[in-house]
């Protein structure tokens, strides 16, 4: 609210009683889930397929059946909680007062921190998952305030050396030419970038592929289905593998692998502003899609660190 107070947000089902909605942090915090807690059980909480100028968000039982997501004034009125934009892949989720006035909705820890609560949409066509046989439009999560400047359109790439270095990540095709690796901020979405390499004048997109092997490959991916590796390039000629080396509730966390020393990746603004490079899970099928007839594990992107 404009004077500080915050409002809490209930699930409320056909008996109309409240239930809590929680940000939960199973593992890693960089994408938390975002549940109502009804009855000892966990339901998700989605934007939903509509054709409405605002998007509604539900939590969805079991067996399918819809319930109200709201924002409660301490005078017990009830506001609704809604996707209203979308700014690339981030679906802005916000309480909407009776007067058309808008607030912003956000996870708070006990210790006072602050996630962003966004609905999170990967796929351009308008259902982004089946859930319970309700069409979802996006997921909702909680995840670290954005950091980066709204002319930051394009960050580089790099993993960070065991001495503090910057090493430039890359993509190589098959005859060893080598290509640029960015982070790139589509439509004003400050919190997930898309990583991609620049192959040709084409933006090739970046991801974790289907493999059994134990870590995972990291590559570049064609339309056409041709596959560029991901190396990280060394000051002294090596190439190091880029991977993904474990999952963490949505994350799997992507590194450069230097031997036994595995490195952390990092997109980085001219203005030095760093981003946090991890895959994002949001499917327990073993793909999460595909590009180009390849099979992908995984969607690279760049987030917010963790404060």
């Amino acid at each position: 609210m404009p004077d500080g107070t915050t409002l809490d947000v209930k699930a409320f089902g056909s008996d109309g009683m409240p239930n809590d909605v929680k940000a939960l942090q199973r593992a890693d915090a960089h994408l938390m889930d975002i549940k109502a807690l009804v009855a000892g059980s966990e339901i998700p909480i989605k934007v939903i397929v509509s054709d409405d100028a605002f998007l509604p968000v539900k939590a969805i039982t079991a067996d399918g059946k819809l319930m109200d997501v709201k924002a409660i004034a301490q005078d017990g009125r009830k506001f609704d909680v809604k996707g209203i934009a979308r700014s690339g892949h981030i679906i802005h989720i916000k309480a909407i007062g009776t007067e058309r006035e808008i607030y912003g909705v956000k996870a708070i820890s006990p210790e006072g921190r602050m996630h962003d609560v966004k609905g999170l949409k990967m796929i351009d066509g308008p259902e982004e998952a089946l859930v319970s046989g309700v069409r979802v439009a996006a997921h909702i999560k909680a995840l670290p305030q954005a950091l980066a400047a709204d002319d930051d359109f394009i960050w580089n790439v790099k993993a960070i050396g065991s001495d503090g270095h910057s090493i430039p990540v890359k993509a190589i095709d098959k005859k060893g030419g080598v290509y640029d690796v960015k982070a790139f901020m589509e439509n004003g979405d400050r919190w997930i970038m898309d990583i991609k390499a620049l192959i040709n004048g084409k933006k090739v997109p970046v991801k974790m592929l289907v493999s059994d092997d134990a870590l995972i490959p990291v590559k570049a991916v064609g339309a056409d289905g041709t596959i560029y590796d991901i190396k990280a390039l060394a000051a002294d000629g090596r190439k190091l593998d880029v991977k993904g080396t474990a999952q963490d509730g949505n994350i799997i966390h992507l590194k450069a692998i230097d031997g036994d020393k595995q490195l952390g990746v990092k997109a980085i603004s001219r203005k030095g502003t760093q981003y946090d490079v991890k895959g994002l899970k949001f499917s327990s099928d073993k793909a999460e899609g595909q590009v180009g007839g390849v099979a992908a594990r995984a969607h690279i992107k760049a987030i917010p660190p963790l404060e």
